[in-house]
């Protein structure tokens, strides 16, 4: 196991197991987090996971405390909280493959992809 530095708006390690973005993709536009997963996938071996830890906002009206956080996202850093499908389709742009969404016991969930 090894701990390096650096900006994954230019690149990551290359060769891990598993990457993990921990309330990273939401602080981020489009295009900026296209750059930081594209960037994961670049690096990743055919057998990675790519884990997300962050709200998975439930569809409809559905009360959850993501959709206040993403209120805040929206005005503060220009970021954004996404629902499963919109996941999906983030994931799906930058050359992945949701596999599943794990919930926890707290309001945040695991979104898991894999190389498409």
């Amino acid at each position: 196991m090894s701990i390096e530095s650096g900006s994954f708006f230019e690149s990551v390690p290359a060769g891990g197991d598993a990457y993990i973005l921990s309330h990273i993709i939401h602080d981020w536009s489009e295009d900026q987090c296209l750059t930081i997963l594209g960037n994961c996938r670049k690096a990743m071996k055919p057998t990675s996971r790519l884990l997300i830890v962050e709200m998975v906002l439930p569809p409809g009206n559905a009360m959850h405390p993501g959709k206040l956080l993403d209120m805040i996202m929206l005005a503060v850093p220009g970021g954004t909280e996404r629902t499963e499908a919109e996941y999906g389709a983030l994931l799906a742009k930058a050359g992945f493959k949701l596999t599943r969404v794990v919930p926890t016991a707290s309001p945040v969930s695991v979104v898991e992809a894999t190389p498409a």
